[in-house]
């Protein structure tokens, strides 16, 4: 019998998976008012490591400062969080 079929199949990884890097919008409390958050500004303030790889925003946590954030996907709950605060999210 070939090597192929005496092998066990295990599971799939599928290629196209998109792996974001998370972020929660109660570490945005580092930036002051006016600053750009960015995800340089992220990778200088230490909340992401990887410059390259795309950044998601999740909604744990409270927002106290209005910022405008620039990421590459957002979950619902952080959008409401990020517009009650008085911020806006833009989607790069």
């Amino acid at each position: 019998m070939p090597l192929q079929r005496r092998v066990p199949k295990r599971g799939f990884k599928n290629p196209f998976r998109i792996e974001y890097q998370v972020v929660n919008v109660s570490r945005l409390e580092v930036f002051q008012k006016g600053d750009p958050v960015t995800p340089e500004s992220m990778l200088e303030k230490r909340l992401i490591r990887k410059k390259r790889s795309p950044v998601k925003i999740l909604g744990k946590g409270e927002l106290s400062a209005p910022l405008h954030i620039r990421a590459n996907a957002f979950s619902e709950t952080a959008k409401k969080k990020i517009e009650s605060a008085g911020g806006k999210y833009e989607v790069i």
